[in-house]
């Protein structure tokens, strides 16, 4: 297992970090989890060396953070450090910082948790919990012991997270990097600055949350048919991502065995440079053929943006874009459907065409909206 140093704290870390986002379930419902194989798979990684898990109140609808407390015992929680994650978006009030710290603690039965993060921080949410004071009120679990170390994790567009880290000494983020998402959120300039600023860097989604395991169209093949060496999918995707100096670990979200160990054998081979310059080309050259096959020529500027009706159009324009680089079908639907809000979807649109006056793609976005809401109504719902 590769280790690499945690920011500016004097402890390494395995490159290779447990995501309890994407445990295995029962019945299909993402709410029931099948713990004794959760338990044998965290325990396994564990056994090889993995020695970060992280979780989240949300996860799982909720029990997540209960079932990782149970998988860390017999002397498993002392093997790992523990990483779970505020929901600001429940706070409206400062005493609520301690309830959910509280409630957190108790889930997953521990005394400290070794790094908390601010899940999910957009502009709105990080505005919110700034002058609540989060900050001011993070120094005494950090002086007690409730929390080892500070963080966040972030969606927003990167002139935010810039201003968030900027903003207080952190100890490290969370952000979503891997190898089609390079100007996406943080991306590759977050990426530096954040590490430029002695934080450690912890990768959510290096595989796009498995679309980059989904099986590959023909222009994409006939690329990774060229590579003198070998690899599967999965480790394309996580051995470009810890050839960066500036990532600190990956987080995978692993739902079977063969999830795990396939992960396993790749962080054994992590390194920074592993790939060579021409693999690296390599995986600039599948970039741009995945994006060849998008459907909507959308830059996501959002300039069409406020929608007077709400209708958020960048957000469907990328979810088609991705169905068709992707052929998802799942995350296509449950992005439509279910994180989505009805009142922002694409049939709320009355045709004003006031995105399209302000488009510099000169999209036709009404054309595409009724489009889009039409083939992603027709895929079975999650």
């Amino acid at each position: 297992m590769e280790y690499r140093t945690f920011g500016r704290l004097d402890w390494r870390v395995s490159v290779l970090g447990f995501g309890a986002m994407r445990l295995p379930i029962l019945d299909g419902d993402r709410t029931k989890i099948d713990e004794p194989l959760a338990t044998r798979m965290i325990r396994t990684a564990i056994d090889a060396g993995v020695n970060y898990v992280d979780t989240a109140w949300p996860y799982h609808g909720g029990n997540s953070e209960t079932v990782v407390g149970r998988c860390l015992r017999d002397g498993y929680r002392g093997r790992v450090r523990l990483a779970t994650k505020m929901p600001v978006w429940l706070i409206h009030e400062r005493s609520q910082f301690d309830h959910y710290l509280g409630e957190q603690l108790q889930r997953l039965q521990t005394d400290h948790i070794d790094f908390y993060l601010l899940h999910g921080l957009n502009r709105a949410q990080w505005e919110k919990v700034r002058d609540l004071g989060v900050l001011d009120w993070a120094q005494e679990p950090l002086r007690d012991g409730r929390i080892g170390a500070l963080g966040f994790s972030f969606h927003d567009e990167l002139s935010v997270f810039l201003e968030i880290v900027d903003a207080y000494e952190w100890t490290f983020c969370q952000i979503m990097y891997n190898y089609m998402d390079i100007d996406f959120q943080a991306g590759t300039k977050g990426l530096k600055h954040a590490a430029d600023k002695g934080m450690a860097v912890v990768v959510m989604e290096p595989l796009r949350g498995g679309q980059l395991t989904c099986p590959v169209p023909e222009p994409v093949a006939r690329l990774l048919a060229e590579a003198p060496a070998r690899r599967t999918q999965a480790d394309w995707a996580l051995q470009w991502v810890w050839n960066h100096p500036e990532v600190t670990l990956a987080l995978s979200g692993m739902s079977t065995m063969e999830h795990v160990q396939g992960n396993l054998d790749s962080a054994n081979r992590a390194q920074v440079g592993s790939l060579t310059p021409e693999e690296m080309t390599l995986i600039d050259r599948v970039r741009e053929a995945y994006r060849a096959l998008s459907a909507v020529p959308c830059s996501g500027c959002g300039y069409c943006q406020p929608c007077p009706q709400e209708v958020d159009i960048p957000r469907i324009l990328a979810t088609y874009n991705d169905l068709r680089m992707y052929g998802d079908e799942t995350r296509a639907a449950m992005t439509y459907h279910q994180f989505l809000p009805a009142e922002k979807r694409a049939d709320r649109c009355v045709a004003c065409g006031e995105c399209e006056s302000r488009c510099p793609q000169q999209i036709k976005i009404i054309d595409w909206l009724k489009t889009i809401h039409r083939d992603l109504s027709e895929l079975p719902t999650p």
